[in-house]
Parts: C-alpha cells; sequence; structure tokens
C-alpha cells in the first residue's frame, strides 16, 4: 500500500485557514519557518524545536517537524550562529520544514492549549479575556474539588507535575482563569474578569505579591506541563483530515 502524501504548500494553507493566522498579533512568524521537501507523509509534533526534538523526528524519517515554540522571536539575534545554526543546519541536510504555530495554537476553541489544558483539567469554559480574548474563563467541574487545596492536587495529578500553589489552601474556589504558557502578566486582567482562582505555566516575581494582595489564588502548572495538549491536538487533526503518518514527542522540561 503506498503512502499517503500532502504537500507542504497544501498543508501550510489549511493550518493558516484553521488556525486563523492571519488574525493573530504575534511575536514570531507562524506557519512554514524552515522549508523542506515538497511532499510530506509522516509528521512529529512537539512542543519546542530543540535539537533533542529534531533528533527523534529524524530518527522517524519525519519529513516536517511541528511545534508551539519555534524560531526568529523578536527582538532576538537575527545572526544564524551557535545554537540557532545548529537546529537549522539539522533541519536543512535532513530537508525536513519546521511549522511553528504559537498564539493561534493558543487561542483555537477546539484544538487550542487553553481548550486542552481546560479537557484534562475538567474546566468547564464560560467566557474569555484579556487581548484578542487570549485568556479562559470557567469553573471546576469536578464536585469533589472545592478548596485550592484540592485543586492543587487535582492539578497534580492530571499534569503529573506538582503546581506551585500561591494563596491561601483553604479558600474556596470561585470563576476560574486560565491561559497555558508564561501568561503571569494577565493576572491583572483575570483578576478585572472576577476569577478568584488564576492557572498559567509560569509565575515571576511581582505577579506573587500582586496574588497576594488582590487575595486571588495563582497556581503555576508549568509552561510545558499546560502545553503538550495543543500541539498534539494538532497533529491528530493534520492526520486525520490528510491520512498522513503522525508522532507526537514529549521532550521533558520540568519549567
Amino acid at each position: 500500500m503506498s503512502k499517503k502524501l500532502v504537500s507542504r504548500d497544501q498543508l501550510a494553507k489549511f493550518l493558516e485557514t484553521e488556525l486563523q493566522v492571519a488574525r493573530v498579533r504575534d511575536y514570531c512568524p507562524n506557519g512554514l519557518q524552515v522549508e523542506g521537501r515538497n511532499e510530506i507523509g509522516c509528521i512529529v509534533t512537539g512542543v519546542t524545536a530543540s535539537i533533542a526534538l529534531l533528533e527523534a523526528a529524524i530518527e522517524l524519517r519525519a519529513d516536517a517537524i511541528m511545534v508551539h515554540h519555534g524560531y526568529f522571536w523578536r527582538g532576538e539575534d537575527m545572526r544564524v550562529i551557535g545554537h540557532k545554526q545548529r537546529r537549522i543546519k539539522l533541519l536543512l541536510q535532513n530537508d525536513i520544514s519546521l511549522f511553528g504555530y504559537h498564539l493561534p495554537l493558543d487561542m483555537h476553541p477546539r484544538i487550542g492549549n487553553n481548550a486542552r489544558l481546560a479537557q484534562v483539567l475538567s474546566l468547564r469554559a464560560t467566557g474569555r479575556f484579556g487581548d484578542d480574548d487570549l485568556g479562559w474563563l470557567g469553573e471546576i467541574d469536578v464536585p469533589e474539588v472545592v478548596t485550592m487545596s484540592d485543586l492543587e492536587h487535582h492539578v497534580a495529578t492530571r499534569l503529573g507535575r506538582k503546581p506551585l500553589l500561591i494563596g491561601d489552601p483553604m479558600q474556596k474556589i470561585g470563576k476560574v482563569a486560565w491561559c497555558t504558557g508564561a501568561a503571569h502578566n494577565m493576572l491583572d486582567q483575570a483578576i478585572g474578569a472576577g476569577a478568584n482562582v488564576y492557572l498559567s505555566g509560569e509565575i515571576s516575581e511581582p505577579i506573587v505579591h500582586l496574588a497576594r494582595e488582590a487575595g486571588v489564588a495563582y497556581l503555576a502548572c508549568g509552561h510545558h506541563a499546560t502545553e503538550r495538549y495543543g500541539i498534539k491536538a494538532l497533529g491528530e487533526l493534520i492526520a486525520q483530515e490528510f491520512g498522513i503518518e503522525h508522532h507526537f514527542i514529549d521532550i521533558d522540561n520540568p519549567v
């Protein structure tokens, strides 16, 4: 049986439409970042386009790699030297395309990082907040999860990673706000939206004080841990749509 293939440009166009790339302001180019072979029969997905992920994709004879964290971020050194040169060289030597989707993947209503984290944590979405409606609002849909301590344990069980809880463990859960990845700078907007608990991937030093002073609990659940699910779902969608081979590779990252 012959292997199913999709053209690189057809795949790029499909994803541009599905993720509504044109409507999102971002810090990096979304879409095809490094051009490889014209036909794609096997894709690898992962959170970040690290050398470890590239090597795993080469081992699987992938034609394309799709990530949430790609290359060419705003404000970075434009020179192709050091680790950037080694990464791009690996892709070019093996004729592998790299696709990166950042904020468009966070925002997607079905396969996005926030949507998929809600599924994993049993959060029922009731609204959005923040610029471009990036953040999500809702409530925990698990009857036995009542306090922040309960939520901390629930998150640790579902994500396989103990979150950092800032706030009173015995505080009752009300409206929940969440945004995967760093997103600590959205706490003010979550508070404005009426949340009394906010979940994101990371937290910064000044945000600890803001959370304490506002009486809002903050759970820093891990940048990588909260962003594994969208890119995997995107790969599964592509495999279903085009019938090509897909492998999700989870490169461990404690952050």
